[in-house]
Parts: C-alpha cells; sequence; structure tokens
C-alpha cells in the first residue's frame, strides 16, 4: 500500500509500520526484513530513528548479524536503491561484512566494489558513512589486500581536501589511522552493545496524545490563530422558509481559551448583493473546527467586530457606513476583462529555478506555488489565495498532464471565503524524461464576471536533477564507456546569449546542474554532471561537455551523455532552450514610459543586452 498511498500519509504510515514491527515481530529477522522492505518501497518517508533502531537490534544480537549483512548484501545487488537503504546496508556491512567472508561474492573486495558504486548517487550526508565503511572493511581484510588497500587510500586521499568537514575530517583521520598496521584492529574494532533502552519509536507512539486528525487541525488552528475570520451561516426555520435577518456569525476558533460563542443578531442585504452559499446551521456551543474552517463564506475583520442592531436603518439600506467593522462591502459587476498583474511568462520561468513564489496574480486571485522535489517525486501545493471583500465562486482547477508524469490533485473548494487562502496539495511522479510541461486550467466567478486562466506548472525537468560531484577517476571511465549516439550527443549550438563563463556557470548550477571544475584541461570548457530521477530509469548519471569560443561567445559546442537515449535528447534540448533564452525573472528595473511627446530612452535597449544585467535578473 505504501506504493499507492497518498504522499501526505506516507511518512505516518512508515512509523506506524515500523512501530507494530518492533512491538509484534515473531523474531529478530523478520523484523529486519520487514523494516529493509519498509526501506526500499518508501525510503524518502522513513526517518532516520527507524534504520538506527535497525543497527541497534543487529549490534546488540550476535546471532542476527550474519543474517543482516546477508540482507544488506542482497539489496545493494539491486540497480537502484534508496538513499536510506545505501546508508543502512553501508553501516552493517562495515561491521559485520567479515562474516560473510566465506559466502560467494562476499569477499572484502567485492563487498567494496558493489558499495562504491554507489557512491555517484548519494548526497553529502551518506559519504561519511561510507568511508567509516572502507575504513573497517580495510581493517577486516586479512591479509591485507594490497590492491583493495591502494583504492581505499586514493578515496581518502580525494576527500582530505573535501570542503565538507564531516567529510574531511573522516577522510584525513581514516587515512592516518590505515597506516597503523595492527593498531587499526583495536581502534576501529566492533561498535560495543548499545544500552538497553526503550525504543525511540515506541516512546513517540506513547507520548502523542493526539491522533493524526486530531494533530492536523491543531496544525490549523495554529495557522489560523491569528485570524478574526466570521463564518456566516444561513439558520433556516423549521418549515424551511428563510428569514430576513436571520444570518448568523460564527467566529472561528483560535489558539486561545476564549469561547468561540455565535452572535445571536444577524445581517441583512436588501440589494442581494451579498448571498448566502452554508445551508447549514450554525452551532449556538462550541462550533467544530474543521467544519468552521472548511466553510464556505467568511469575513475577515478586524477583532471584536460590532453588529448593528436590527432596527438601525443603514442595516435594511444597505449595510452603507454602518458595518465597517464586519469589512462588508458590495460587490459590483465588473464590465473590463481581468488582466494579469504581471508577466505569467517570467513568473514561470523564475519558479523553474526555484521552489516557491508566485504563479498566477489578478485583481482578484493570487494563486501561489510551495514545492518539495525528491529524487523522481513532488509535492507541490497551491495557495489559492482570494484578495477581495467577496466570495470567487464556480472555483474549479484541471490538471492537464503530459504522459511522463502522474498527477494527483486533491480536491478544490467550490468556494473562496472572502479574504481567505486555501490549500491544494499535488502530488508529481516522474515516469520517464520528457520536457513538456504540465497545465494548470484554472477558473472562477466573480460576480457574473468568468475568469480563466491555463497555466503551466514547473514541474520541469531540472526538477527532477539532483547535482553531484565526480571527480576525474570517476568522470573518464563513465564518460568513454557512453560512446556515440544516442547515448552520447554533440551539437554546435548558435545563437546563444552572450555570456561570460562563470554566469554560464551559475545558469547551469541554478538548473541543478553541478559544474565540476578542473576536469577539462581547456579554461574556456565547462564539464557538468547531474543525476535524472523518474519512474523508469531511476537514478541516471549524466554528464555534459560545453566547449566555448572566448571570441565567440554566440556559439558553442554542446556534448551530453548519458544511460538513457530518451533522456540524453531531452536534457541536450532543455540545455540547449536555456543557453538560447535565458529566462530573466524581473523586469522591475525597466523605466516607465515617458509622457506623450517624450522620446524614449536608449538605455532600456542597452539594458536587455547587458549581460551583466540579464545575470543580475536571473538571480
Amino acid at each position: 500500500y505504501l506504493s499507492s498511498a497518498d504522499f501526505a500519509m506516507r511518512e505516518e504510515l512508515s512509523l506506524k509500520a515500523a512501530i507494530l514491527a518492533e512491538k509484534f515481530a515473531p523474531d529478530l529477522s523478520w523484523y529486519v526484513d520487514v523494516i529493509l522492505q519498509l526501506i526500499d518501497k518508501a525510503g524518502d518517508f522513513v526517518s532516520d530513528d527507524i534504520w538506527f533502531r535497525v543497527v541497534q537490534f543487529v549490534t546488540n544480537n550476535e546471532d542476527l548479524q550474519p543474517y543482516a549483512a546477508l540482507k544488506a548484501r542482497e539489496y545493494l545487488d539491486k540497480p537502484a536503491i534508496h538513499e536510506t537503504m545505501v546508508k543502512v546496508s553501508a553501516y552493517i556491512l562495515g561491521e559485520y561484512s567479515h562474516l560473510l567472508a566465506r559466502r560467494p561474492g562476499c569477499s572484502p573486495k567485492e563487498i567494496f566494489i558493489v558499495i562504491h558504486e554507489k557512491l555517484p548517487t548519494v548526497s553529502t550526508s551518506t559519504i561519511p558513512i561510507l568511508l567509516s565503511t572502507y575504513a573497517k572493511i580495510l581493517m577486516h581484510t586479512q591479509p591485507p589486500d594490497q590492491d583493495l588497500q591502494r583504492q581505499i587510500w586514493a578515496i581518502f586521499s580525494k576527500y582530505e581536501s573535501c570542503i565538507d568537514a564531516e567529510i574531511q575530517q573522516r577522510a584525513v583521520e581514516y587515512h592516518a589511522l590505515s597506516m597503523k598496521g595492527a593498531a587499526l584492529m583495536d581502534i576501529l574494532a566492533e561498535m560495543p552493545k548499545f544500552p538497553e533502552r526503550q525504543s525511540l519509536l515506541i516512546k513517540k507512539a506513547e507520548d502523542s496524545e493526539a491522533d493524526t486528525a486530531e494533530q492536523s487541525a491543531i496544525k490549523l488552528r495554529t495557522q489560523q490563530q491569528t485570524s478574526n475570520a466570521l463564518v456566516l451561516t444561513d439558520q433556516r426555520p423549521a418549515n424551511g422558509t428563510p428569514q430576513v435577518n436571520q444570518l448568523g456569525l460564527v467566529k472561528v476558533p483560535t489558539m486561545s481559551n476564549a469561547d468561540p460563542s455565535t452572535a445571536e443578531q444577524g445581517l441583512t442585504h436588501a440589494n442581494g448583493a451579498l448571498t448566502v452559499v452554508d445551508p447549514q446551521p450554525p452551532s449556538t456551543t462550541s462550533p467544530d473546527l474543521l467544519g468552521d474552517l472548511l466553510g464556505t463564506l467568511a469575513i475577515e475583520g478586524p477583532p471584536g467586530p460590532g453588529i448593528a442592531p436590527q432596527s438601525d436603518p443603514r442595516v435594511a439600506s444597505g449595510l452603507e457606513g454602518g458595518v465597517d467593522a464586519l469589512a462588508i462591502a458590495t460587490i459590483e459587476d465588473q464590465t473590463n476583462a481581468v488582466q494579469p498583474i504581471g508577466d505569467i511568462a517570467e513568473r514561470f520561468h523564475a519558479l523553474c529555478l526555484k521552489d516557491s513564489g508566485v504563479l498566477y496574480e489578478d485583481p482578484h486571485i493570487q494563486i501561489g506555488i510551495k514545492a518539495d522535489w525528491r529524487a523522481h517525486q513532488g509535492r507541490v501545493v497551491l495557495f489559492l489565495g482570494n484578495k477581495n471583500l467577496g466570495a470567487l465562486s464556480s472555483v474549479q482547477a484541471l490538471i492537464l498532464s503530459p504522459s511522463h508524469l502522474k498527477i494527483e490533485l486533491s480536491l478544490v473548494p467550490d468556494i473562496i471565503p472572502p479574504r481567505a487562502q486555501v490549500q491544494c496539495p499535488l502530488e508529481i511522479i516522474n515516469l520517464h524524461p520528457s520536457r513538456d510541461s504540465a497545465v494548470l486550467d484554472f477558473s472562477y466567478n466573480f460576480g457574473t464576471q468568468l475568469v480563466n486562466v491555463k497555466l503551466r506548472l514547473p514541474a520541469v525537468l531540472n526538477k527532477f536533477l539532483q547535482p553531484i560531484p565526480i571527480s576525474a577517476e570517476e568522470f573518464f571511465p563513465q564518460w568513454r564507456s557512453l560512446s556515440g549516439p544516442p547515448l552520447k550527443l554533440q551539437e554546435v549550438v548558435r545563437g546563444v546569449r552572450p555570456m561570460l563563463l562563470a554566469e554560464m556557470a551559475n545558469l547551469f548550477n541554478s538548473l541543478n546542474l553541478m559544474v565540476c571544475p578542473g576536469l577539462d584541461p581547456n579554461a574556456n570548457n565547462l564539464v557538468v554532471s547531474t543525476t535524472f530521477y523518474s519512474e523508469n530509469t531511476r537514478a541516471m548519471l549524466c554528464l555534459i561537455r560545453i566547449e566555448t569560443d572566448p571570441a565567440d561567445r554566440t556559439q558553442l559546442r554542446m556534448t551530453i551523455a548519458s544511460g538513457d537515449p530518451t533522456l540524453t535528447f531531452e536534457l541536450k534540448e532543455f540545455v540547449k532552450e536555456q543557453l538560447i533564452s535565458i529566462p530573466i525573472t524581473s523586469r522591475a528595473a525597466t523605466p516607465p514610459m515617458p509622457p506623450q511627446g517624450q522620446p524614449l530612452s536608449p538605455p532600456t535597449a542597452l539594458l536587455s543586452s547587458d549581460p551583466g544585467a540579464m545575470l543580475a535578473g536571473l538571480l
């Protein structure tokens, strides 16, 4: 079920599965099997506490150590595994791989090779664990294997100058320790048993006093803490005939202990500009939190709103001037077409380079985006904010998804209350490489006016890239193995926007393409590496070489290589698009139009062709 469950619940589901496995495991080998399967199926949602607990069990039970080491070795044979699986497998094999030495395929050198193959695919937080594993393997190799020793020493030497302090310190210390001979055995001996203590996972379960729904409600209540929103509900009599002056006001509860009581007096809007869309009767006791938060008509006003008496003539005459404290305003029909605020294309290009921002805005609504990308999966939240004092009705959102993306959109409310914001999560899975964009077909009614826009979603190819550093020892064998089309493609790109090499490097870094200095002997060239993730290709290493001519910055030669023909072509075209047309995220610096009769100022054209100005706009 973890493979198809909603993304919002996978982390909670993984934690509970781990707790249940620990509490009711018939034996420890079964527990190890279950947790390793859990990491394999839902690695992105498995917390470190879960694999820490596996290591604790294996360390404290000698009979379990050979079995756990064998299972870890089997998982490493898979072509693509999650980084959490690399961590736990490397730790266990570093400590106990010597117990498998007599098994085929489990010699120290073979164990080292299968672990080292995963190094280019992991992040900097995992590299220290792999360095510890290499040191342990070297310590357990008796008699010493000179060839294996040279390989591991070379890795330690490489990372001795790493910018990450943790990696650098381990590399320096392990390199020095590994030259101490027999003394290495005492220093790098097996970890002692952990003291018996209560499981952190079970303690978390026992300490939590609220279930998932209650925690979600607390989170929503916290978000609404500063809100003074009021929910209008229609109080209908028993005979079904609506009465005048029977609109009840219900205050949305906050984190304070104040009694969220309802107002007994109502409001009337005789001209019909204010309509009631919630047919449910209000609660005269403490209102239901989720019911109030999801109410279809909310009016935001200052604290302690005053309500005009029913006998006040200003109420009967259309709320003119008498209910300013409630921030209710008459909404008149607008005849002019709604124009977006800002450039939609610029907003899209800006979100291609960052994970949060505004996708669309007009006088009535603002659509914001916040995204989180992990490997080939992404979670995007759309924030739909009503900017007006009147509700937006007939709200509809449809995702037009290309074939390479699997997108699930949660339910979009039909009505967005005044001055309110709703969140609509999207779950995205990248199936295979492609440059096509998903489109959000969004529409709403404001009064009698229908607004419909089609917006590209920034779920683009570079969102599924993860920059990865690569050394000369790793680059050149990979580069030579990918020989010729369709895995390696080369093209001379003309019409490139002129820019300095440093500006081009910054552009690549913003696209999750890591520039690796020192690999190309020509100072005018760039070597770039990254890892692409999709459900079909899993983690796929991509290598790029850019050859530039200082005398002519408008053209360059680009060579791209990967293990998948489609990925190579799509990445080549994607990079070419970025080089030919660099997205400029801001044009706020453009001078305003001069009055009639005044000639246009030439610096506007100069600004658009100035590389420094373009880079400033890009950043």
